[in-house]
């Protein structure tokens, strides 16, 4: 006996499926998690340019936040110092 080869597409067919009984077709029901989820950014052609791959990418960002948080660290101490010095005028 030769069984024969059905894709899983012939499997539509069969009277054992009905389509009422998936529920119903919801397009983009999944879209909404996919977004929270990731965080795409697309970049200028001329800054892309200036990076080789998505590493150096993150690599240059991490050290621009990093030098962000330094300098506002830096001045809010400043700040501190300041209204310190003038608390004890």
């Amino acid at each position: 006996m030769k069984k024969t080869k059905e894709s899983e597409l012939n499997d539509w067919g069969r009277p054992d499926y009905k389509r009422a009984d998936l529920g119903a077709i919801v397009r983009g029901k999944y879209s909404k998690r996919i977004r929270e989820s990731t965080n795409v950014v697309v970049l200028d052609p001329q800054v892309a340019k200036a990076f080789p791959n998505d590493k150096a990418v993150n690599d240059a960002l991490r050290e621009l936040i990093g030098t962000s948080r330094s300098t506002s660290r830096s001045r809010s101490k400043l700040k501190s110092k300041t209204s310190d010095k003038k608390r004890a005028a």
